[in-house]
């Protein structure tokens, strides 16, 4: 008996083999908390070091730096050192990552929509 990842047929299937279900799983993983959703939006600017991100949550210091930290891994922000500063940004390839996926999702539902608009002119004009 043959086993595989499901996941992985898919991704060779829709033309996405060249990530990972891994890194489709950090990433949607990451994006799935708000706060993180919010975190990203605000490093897309660049200007906040995560001591001023932190300034925007009623939560600690450590809960703000450990969303940071689950972002990076997922590839979604990165921080650069800017004097004593870390500085947040928004790492666009890995929104990327997301959107890929995203839009071939949309793709294979607008095919199957088409598909579907054809049956059912087939079936009116018989």
């Amino acid at each position: 008996m043959t086993t595989y990842n499901r996941m992985v047929v898919f991704m060779q299937a829709v033309g996405l083999a060249g990530q990972s279900a891994i890194q489709f799983d950090r990433v949607f993983g990451a994006l799935a908390d708000a706060t993180r959703r919010d975190i990203v939006r605000r490093a897309i600017s660049g200007n906040e070091g995560v001591v001023e991100l932190a300034a925007h949550y009623s939560m600690s210091f450590a809960a703000v730096q450990k969303h940071v930290a689950v972002l990076e891994r997922a590839g979604l922000v990165e921080k650069h050192r800017i004097g004593r500063r870390k500085v947040v940004r928004t790492h666009l390839e890995g929104l990327r990552i997301a959107q890929r996926l995203l839009d071939r999702y949309e793709e294979i539902w607008r095919e199957r929509i088409d598909l579907m608009a054809t049956i059912l002119e087939e079936t009116k004009e018989s």
